[in-house]
Parts: structure tokens; C-alpha cells; sequence
């Protein structure tokens, strides 16, 4: 990873414009296409195959009246009046046959008018209009609802002084999310956070710059896919806040690094390259688990979600793209100015690299912190555990539900049409059930409906039946239940559930098979689907976490630690939304409209981003400890120096992501607020209390216990060379060997798998190694020859690649052939070939055989002067009398040396116990 980053970096420096170009007009283009072919992000939250939506599937097509969304206009008489006198009754039937001759209405139910009577309270000072509308609420046009709501403004001109009326329902109750002036204070705090790190006014601005280009590019991306898809409208917004979020920290975390060793007197492109491989490296890593832990929510199984986490997945995704790609080209742009005034004359002065680091303010503020914790590292972990977990206590009264219109603002007028209604009819009636079948059986569907409905009466829980009929055809039957509480209550709840225990006692009895629908049920079936899928998913999450971890840091503990750091922070933010959404805590302070049950999929989003986020601050804090520890450092000054060296830039960006976080929360969509407030939450307590204070202290009790794992887990598991070892290792040995620069094969103090020595090898382009089958160093010198076996210590060199750090280039660059497939091979143009001859030495090769072969060899050989192919690098394991037969007199063939086990042990290969030494055995083993 951390050399193909370097790669990249160097030619995002030598192609700085053309990477500048490329996305700006990547933006350009998918911008054009959002507003040709978008078509909005407004889809509803269904879940397909519940019974409540299959029920409502089926209604569109056998009872389309009572099938799609509905709009409600509530009518309130003066005070004294009564609705049934004139001139009300006119006026709300006026308007009802204004409604009904509207197109996209479906039809209209009033007290005066219409084909079923009914809404209007016992008190007749009150009354509902329902218009029941075609399809969903995604499908009504702008111009259906401007016309309802100018029918109610007119109506309310046309009333006696002192009545109200005002518009709500289904279709006005789910707002679309759109930016409001707090989001950028969170940007202006993210950048003055710059600022004070980065010390340079261009360089804070970089961050900003290319983590806005890159949101532009990820919401114009997803708004040019609801051409193809449908979205909801909580999935753009969640993008923008985590691309946004993210891109800055990513692109921080870079431009910090680049900074550091162009102050050490590194140059401008070495500097980029190397950054770009080091902190790009973790930076992919980072971004690889907050993608991971999003396209995870598909574990859920549910379309909308699936959407959801896919969406904010490939805004992440760009984030990190843009993050190695543009950031590299921008600071080969800025060149020495992306550094402070004062460090730029000190560098041209010479004085700058020169001079040893002295503290600053912030490293000895961070040292005296580490030192605080560690001191006593029992009291810390206590200390950490008992606070964390009284926060996370709320969490346990947690109750999911999806958004209805008491979640919008209290002048909202679906809002105030919501509580007029509860007020004068009963909560239930803003969240009525249907319950429907098929009664083509029946031959009086008239007293069979009314008998259903005589039964839903006796079920405890319900409160009023104002409507049961069949359609017109008479084949199904639907019946309208009133519950005695509102949509979000527990009650009603499990009414639904009652409904559904009596399904077979009806069928039974009426012989028909009732189903319990409408949009209160088919939210109650979200939300118990997604509370059912936290279990699943949060066990996804974990074993993710421990695997990812377990392969950056070799460790057992490490990944413990991190996991159980993980599902306190999570715990806490969960708190933190009960104890503001649903006990109303700061709720006046945060804009709370309303108190009850959060969003049904705030948990599982939250888990996710959290997850990824929560490992990006454990890489960056945790592999600079590490990288202390495995450059020889003990225990404790690992600690101690890596905490100091990461502490700074770790800090910085959970501020930032903080602030963007907590901006959304104050003026936010109601659907974003709650996933905002967790997330700042969250990131807050999982970055300065959870990583930077429990995961020292943890590391300090451990010890060099910390860094171990078991020898079996280590070859089992692969490695991600977050600190760019294998880069490091690599650029020390860009000149080696300094004797034959240009050796197509090199080796130096070798020691292979099964034990096998080998001290000096040097092979010239166009000479051949041949290797003795007898020797036993022979065949996993071979395999290691072509990247296919380990290599446990010492320097190997082949066409250029060193390893093991390049062994999956060399697979793929070389092949393995014996006598029968080397025509085959050679016609993939491998620059490695072991040509293994072993089974050929046990019988007579027919001369035929060997002049195809050696034709074989000679073609390939002219393709290679002609510069048709790559110069072959050949290596023969078999006799040496078969091998010159086959290969002639034109290749020159080197053997091993004979003698050179005879070297001592001890003299070649210290086997020295030391951290180092072990880490650089089992990362060349592996």
C-alpha cells in the first residue's frame, strides 16, 4: 500500500495540473447531470415483504382510494359555533369539491360531502377533510400540494373571524433537508482549528478546499444516480456531513505530515511522496472501515437503508480519492509556502533542519497529559469505565420510531394540523390503522365488513372504527381502527400487535385473512426489522474491528482494547440522543421540537460511522506508539513519544469533526439532528476520552505484553503497512546492490523458511541462475526467487523489486514452467521464469523436445532485443548438463556457491531477541 501511495504521489506532483483539471472537471460534468436528469431525493421509507407493505402493495391495485398518501385540512370553528351550521358547511364542502376535481387526487372524505360520511368531532366543533391522493408520497406533484394549500388559505379567508383552519397529513409531514447558515459556522470552526495547527493560512485553506470539492463531486454524483434510483431524503444530507467531515481530517492528516519533514529539510517532492505514502496509507486504511462498516448495513436487508449506507460509502471513498490524489498536486503547487513564514526563512537560512526539535507549548501540554494518565493506569481505566459508563445508563430506555410531523418545527402547519387533531379528535387519530383482505367469497360483503368491524371493536386498545366497506368491485374489504394513543405510543404498538394475533381466529370464524397496514404500521415494522438488525450488525462490526486491527498492529490486546473503547463511545452517544430527543435534555438549547422515540435507523448509522471514525483516531494515536515501540523504544517511551508526536494532529481533527458534526444539529433536518448529535457526541467522547486517555493507560499496564500475538494468528492474518515500513525499507535500498546496480537478481544474508542459508548471490541481466536440485537451499530459494515463498531475514532483490515488501508485483511479473507448458508460459511475457527441470532429469528428453525448447528461449530472446517484450530473467532448477542442452551456449549460467554454507551461523544471522529484530522477521516472513 505505502508504495503504490508513494508512486502515487509522485506523479500527482509531476502531473500536478492535469490531477487539478481532472476532478474540477469530474465536478463540472456530474454537476450538469444532477440538473438535467436528477429527480430528487424524496423516495418514502418501505420495506418490502413486511406484511404491513405487501398489504399496501396490494391495496394500490384492488382499493387504489385508500392505497397511496393523504393530505388532512382540519377545520376549527370560532369559539360558540358549531361546524354543521352555515356558513361552515358550504364552505368546507365548497372546498371539498374544489379538492376532489384536483388533478392527482384519488378522492375526498369530509363531514358534508363525498361517497363516506364522517369526521367530525363529538363536539361538532371540529372537523378533518381527508384527501386521499395517487401513489406515494415521493410521486405527488408540487402542484397537488400548492393547490391544497391554497384551498385551505382561501378557506380560512372565507371563514367567521376566529375560526382556524390549517393543512397536514402524510404527504406534509416528512420535510426535505436542505443547508441552513449554522452548518458553515461548523466550517468556519474547522477552519480556525486549521489554522492554529497547520500554522499557515494556505495550508488550513487546503483541507477546506479539496474536502468541498470533493462534496460537491459525491452530491452531484448521488443526485445524477436518482435518475437510475430512488433515494430518501436523509441520504444526501448524511453524505455531505461525512464527506465533508472526513475529507478535512483526511487531507489534514497529510498535509500535517508533509509539513513535519519539509521542516526536517526534506525537499518539496520527496516530502509529498513520502507523506503521501505514510499518512495516505492510514488515511486508506481509515476510510477502508468507515466504507466497510456503511456498506454493512446492508446486513439489515433493507433497501433503503442499503441505499442509504452505499451512498455515504462512496462519498467516503471520494473523500479518500481526493484526499491522495489532489492533495499531492496542491501542495506540489503550494511548494515551500504550505509552511509558516517563520519556517520558510529558518529553511532558507539552513537553521531549520539544523537545529534540534525543542517542545513546543502543545507537545509538553500533551506530555504532561500522557504522564498524567499513565502514572496509574488502574485509576485511569476505573476512572474512564465508571464515567462512560453512568453516560451510556440512558441508552437502555432507547425506543426507535420513524419521523412524523411532530418532529418539525411548532409553526409548521402539518405540525399544527397534528396536534389541532389530537386535541379535538384523540391522539389516534393521527395515526390510524387499516386493516384489509380479500372478501371475494363472501356473499354479503355490507354485513360481513360491518361484522369485521364489530370485532375490531372489543380489541383493547382501540378506540374508534369510523370506517369498514368493501371496494367497489366487493372483492376486498378494508377497515380503518382508531387507536386510543398516538402513532409513537407503546400502545399502539402493541395493538398492532393484537390486531395480528386475532388473524387466525378471524379467518377462522369470517373466513378472511386480515392484514394490519397503513403508515403507522408499516413504521412500526421499520422499526422493530431495525432494532432486530442492531444484534447482527453490531457483531459485524466488532469482529471487523478486531481482524482490521489485529492486522495493523500484530497485537492481540490492541484490538480488545479498541473494540471495548468502541462500544463505550457508542454507548455514550446513544445516551446522550435518549437523553435530548426522548427526556428533553438542552432540548430548548439544541431546537428539540418535540420529545419522544429517535429515528428508527440512527442507530445502526450511528454504529457504522462511529466504528469507522473511531478507527481512523486508534490508527493514527496507536501506530505512532508502535512505531516508537518497534524502532527499539520500551513500553513506556513508546508511549510517551508517540502520544506526543500524534497527539496534536489526533486532537485537531475530532475538533473539526465535531464542529461539522455539531453544526447540523441546532438548525438540522429532524432526521439529520439526531444522527448529528450522536455522532458529535461520539466522536468527542471516543476521541479525547477513549483513545487519548483510556487506550494509554491500557497500553501502559500491558507493557510489551501490548505487542504480541501468536506466531500461528501472525501467519495467518496479512499485514497493512500503515507506518510505510515496507516504503522505508524500500527507498533505503533504491541503490542497493551498490556493486551491480542494475543485478536482475540480488541477495544478501538470506534466511529462508525451512532454515536455509544462503550469504551472497549476484545475477547480471542476461545471465541465467541455475540451481542444483540436490542443494536444499535450492527450492525455496526459487519459490522466494519469484514471490511465491517467505523470506525471513536478509536483503533479496529481483528485477528491481525488493521483498518481500514487492512481492505481488513480482507474481505477477513472473511464472513457473516446466518442459511440457513453456511455450504456453512464455507467451505471457513474464520478466521471472523458473523453469524447473527436475522431473525432465529423471527420464531421456527426446532431441525434438529440446530444440522446440531452445527455439522457445531464442524467440523470446529476439523479442527482447527488438524491445517487443521485457528482458527474461531466467531461473533453472534442474542438472546442469539438461540445462545447457536446452538453454545452448548463448546464456551465460551462474550456480550458487557451493561452499557457502560454510559461512558461520552466528557471523550472518544474529539471532537477537530484540522487539525490532522479531518485527522485521515476521514482517519479511510475511
Amino acid at each position: 500500500m505505502s508504495t503504490l501511495l508513494y508512486a502515487l504521489g509522485r506523479w500527482a506532483t509531476r502531473a500536478k495540473t492535469l490531477v487539478l483539471i481532472i476532478w474540477i472537471m469530474l465536478l463540472a460534468l456530474l454537476g450538469t447531470g444532477a440538473a438535467l436528469f436528477g429527480q430528487g431525493a424524496n423516495a418514502p421509507i418501505t420495506i418490502p415483504g413486511t406484511e404491513s407493505q405487501e398489504a399496501i402493495s396490494r391495496l394500490g391495485i384492488t382499493f387504489p382510494e385508500v392505497s397511496g398518501t393523504s393530505a388532512t385540512i382540519i377545520v376549527v370553528a370560532a369559539p360558540g359555533e358549531k361546524l354543521d351550521a352555515e356558513p361552515y358547511r358550504a364552505i368546507m364542502s365548497d372546498a371539498a369539491n374544489e379538492l376532489a376535481d384536483t388533478r392527482g387526487v384519488e378522492g375526498v372524505r369530509s363531514p358534508f360531502t363525498g361517497e363516506v360520511k364522517g369526521g367530525l368531532s363529538e363536539d361538532g366543533e371540529a372537523a378533518l377533510i381527508t384527501v386521499q391522493l395517487k401513489g406515494e408520497m415521493s410521486s405527488v406533484s408540487a402542484a397537488t400540494k400548492d393547490t391544497i394549500t391554497r384551498v385551505t388559505e382561501e378557506m380560512r379567508d372565507r371563514l367567521p373571524a376566529g375560526a382556524e383552519t390549517s393543512y397536514g397529513g402524510d404527504v406534509f409531514s416528512v420535510s426535505i433537508p436542505s443547508i441552513s447558515p449554522t452548518e458553515a459556522v461548523g466550517v468556519l470552526i474547522a477552519f480556525v482549528v486549521l489554522i492554529l495547527t497547520l500554522g499557515s493560512l494556505l495550508a488550513a485553506g487546503m483541507p477546506l478546499i479539496i474536502a468541498l470539492l470533493g462534496v460537491g463531486v459525491s452530491i452531484a454524483g448521488l443526485f445524477v444516480m436518482t435518475a437510475f434510483v430512488d433515494l430518501t431524503s436523509t441520504t444526501p444530507m448524511l453524505a455531505l456531513m461525512l464527506g465533508l467531515a472526513v475529507g478535512i481530517d483526511y487531507t489534514l492528516f497529510i498535509v500535517s505530515r508533509h509539513q513535519e519533514q519539509l521542516r526536517s529539510g526534506m525537499s518539496v517532492p520527496d516530502s509529498i511522496a513520502r507523506a503521501t505514502a505514510t499518512s495516505g496509507s492510514a488515511v486508506v486504511f481509515a476510510g477502508l472501515t468507515v466504507i466497510i462498516a456503511l456498506v454493512g448495513l446492508s446486513v439489515a436487508g433493507i433497501p433503503f437503508l442499503t441505499a442509504l449506507g452505499v451512498a455515504a460509502a462512496a462519498a467516503v471513498a471520494i473523500a479518500v480519492l481526493i484526499a491522495v490524489t489532489l492533495t499531492p498536486a496542491i501542495m506540489a503547487m503550494a511548494g515551500l509556502r504550505i509552511l509558516p513564514k517563520k519556517a520558510r526563512l529558518a529553511l532558507a537560512a539552513g537553521t531549520e533542519a539544523a537545529q534540534p526539535h525543542t517542545p513546543s507549548r502543545a507537545d509538553r501540554f500533551f506530555g504532561g497529559w500522557v504522564r498524567s494518565v499513565t502514572k496509574r493506569p488502574i485509576v485511569t481505566i476505573l476512572a474512564v469505565l465508571v464515567l462512560l459508563g453512568f453516560a451510556a445508563v440512558p441508552a437502555a430506555s432507547l425506543r426507535l420510531a420513524l419521523p412524523n410531523a411532530t418532529s418539525l418545527s411548532a409553526d409548521d402547519p402539518a405540525r399544527v394540523t397534528y396536534e389541532l387533531t389530537g386535541k379535538h379528535f384523540g391522539e389516534g387519530f393521527n395515526g390510524p390503522l387499516l386493516l384489509t383482505g380479500s372478501i371475494i367469497t363472501s356473499t354479503d360483503p355490507l354485513g360481513l365488513m360491518e361484522d369485521l368491524a364489530d370485532e375490531v371493536r372489543k380489541v383493547p386498545g382501540v378506540a374508534e372504527v369510523p370506517l369498514s366497506t368493501p371496494n367497489r368491485g366487493a372483492d376486498t374489504g378494508i377497515i380503518q381502527v382508531v387507536p386510543e394513543d398516538g402513532p409513537h405510543a407503546e400502545s399502539t404498538a402493541e395493538l398492532v400487535k393484537k390486531l395480528r394475533d386475532m388473524h387466525d381466529t378471524w379467518e377462522k370464524k369470517y373466513g378472511v385473512s386480515l392484514a394490519v397496514t397503513g403508515f403507522t404500521a408499516v413504521a412500526i415494522d421499520v422499526s422493530d426489522l431495525l432494532m432486530g438488525a442492531l444484534l447482527p450488525f453490531a457483531l459485524l462490526v466488532v469482529g471487523l474491528s478486531l481482524v482490521l486491527l489485529a492486522m495493523v498492529f500484530r497485537s492481540v490486546w490492541v484490538p480488545i482494547k479498541a473494540t471495548l473503547g468502541y462500544l463505550l463511545s457508542v454507548g455514550v452517544a446513544f445516551g446522550a440522543v435518549v437523553a435530548v430527543f426522548q427526556w428533553g435534555w438542552f432540548g430548548d438549547l439544541l431546537h428539540v421540537a418535540s420529545t419522544g422515540p429517535v429515528l428508527s435507523f440512527m442507530p445502526i448509522i450511528l454504529m457504522g460511522v462511529l466504528f469507522g471514525l473511531a478507527m481512523d483516531y486508534e490508527v493514527f494515536l496507536v501506530s505512532r506508539i508502535r512505531e516508537e515501540y518497534v524502532h527499539g523504544a520500551n513500553a513506556d517511551a513508546a508511549i510517551q513519544r508517540g502520544f506526543v508526536g500524534s497527539a496534536k494532529v489526533v486532537t485537531a481533527a475530532a475538533l473539526i469533526m465535531f464542529a461539522v458534526f455539531a453544526a447540523f444539529v441546532p438548525e438540522g433536518d429532524p432526521s439529520i439532528k439526531v444522527i448529528a448529535l450522536g455522532l458529535a457526541v461520539g466522536v468527542f467522547v471516543d476521541a479525547f476520552i477513549v483513545r487519548m486517555t483510556l487506550v494509554p493507560a491500557v497500553l501502559a499496564l500491558l507493557g510489551d505484553h501490548a505487542w504480541r500475538m501468536p506466531r500461528w494468528l501472525a501467519k495467518v492474518l496479512p499485514s497493512f503497512d500503515v507506518e510505510g515500513e515496507g516504503l522505508a525499507r524500500e527507498l533505503a535500498h533504491a541503490d542497493w546492490p551498490e556493486d551491480m546496480p542494475d543485478a536482475a537478481l540480488a541477495a544478501e544474508r538470506l534466511l529462508l523458511s525451512g532454515g536455509e542459508k544462503l550469504h551472497r548471490l549476484r545475477i547480471a541481466p542476461g545471465e541465467t541462475l541455475l540451481l542444483n536440485p540436490r542443494d536444499p537451499r535450492s527450492l525455496p530459494l526459487a519459490q522466494a526467487l519469484i514471490g511465491r515463498g517467505p523470506v525471513v531475514s536478509g536483503t533479496l532483490k529481483v528485477d528491481g523489486l525488493l521483498l518481500p515488501e514487492r512481492a505481488s508485483t513480482l507474481r505477477a511479473r513472473s511464472a513457473w514452467a516446466d518442459a511440457t507448458t513453456l511455450r504456453e508460459t512464455l507467451r505471457d511475457r513474464p520478466s521471472v521464469l523458473l523453469f524447473d527441470l527436475r522431473q525432465a532429469g529423471e527420464a531421456p528428453v527426446p532431441l525434438e523436445r529440446i530444440d522446440a525448447l531452445r527455439s522457445a528461449f531464442a524467440a523470446r530472446s529476439v523479442e527482447s532485443d527488438r524491445g517487443e517484450t521485457p528482458r527474461l530473467t531466467v531461473i533453472v532448477l534442474g542438472e546442469a548438463e539438461l540445462a545447457k542442452r536446452i538453454l545452448g551456449d548463448t546464456l551465460i549460467l551462474r550456480e550458487i556457491d557451493a561452499v557457502d554454507a560454510a559461512h558461520a551461523v552466528d557471523d550472518l544471522f544474529p539471532q537477537a531477541a530484540g522487539p525490532a529484530q522479531t518485527q522485521v522477521a515476521e514482517g519479511a516472513n510475511r
